[in-house]
């Protein structure tokens, strides 16, 4: 039983990176908001949430250099390698929350919040980093402006349909991942 738990996790894992992959050809058709929506965000969110803070780190980390690699967007340096550190904050803090808050709809909640912010601070500072090799500033104000105001809309989203879904795959007549 444990082990098709294992396995489980592991094939989730792979769906989440590929609609990770996917997604952004999406949202993408809509270019006045397409990039503000976020759209990486969702599936790492949800494998944190549903496969555990492991995988979502991983799957996290990979996706954005990934898509990179292969696709060329978003560019390497700096945006995939500091998404890379982002993404997998996201999913790492909110399996890691999921898992030691009470299992009720308003922690999914909390979890989902903590993970947002401490992962845009972790963006923050690899973009300070990054951007500050080649001597160039990355200014608070900057950082307001991406890590918040242009991603309103994404916010928005991930708030409304996250729990919704973590509620829903949660449940053990779904998935039935609970170790």
């Amino acid at each position: 039983m444990r082990n098709r738990k294992r396995i489980l996790k592991m094939v989730l894992a792979g769906l989440f990176l590929a609609i990770a992959y996917v997604m952004p050809f999406l949202t993408g058709q809509i270019p006045e908001i397409g990039s503000m929506l976020c759209p990486l965000h969702i599936p790492i969110l949800l494998c944190g949430f549903i496969c555990g803070w492991k995988w979502g780190l991983v799957v996290g980390f990979i996706a954005p250099l990934f898509r990179s690699f292969t696709l060329g967007m978003p560019p390497m340096f700096p945006t995939a390698i500091c998404m890379a550190f982002e993404l997998a904050t996201y999913g790492a803090i909110a399996g890691l929350m999921h898992k030691l808050l009470p299992q009720k709809k308003a922690f999914i909640y909390c979890s989902l919040i903590i993970a947002m912010i401490i992962g845009r601070i972790v963006w923050g500072v690899a973009m300070y980093v990054c951007v500050g090799i080649f001597g160039d500033g990355f200014t608070f104000t900057a950082f307001i402006t991406g890590a918040i105001i242009n991603a309103v809309p994404g916010i928005l989203v991930q708030i409304i349909l996250i729990p919704i879904l973590v509620m829903v795959l949660d449940n053990p007549k779904v998935l039935n991942l609970k170790d």
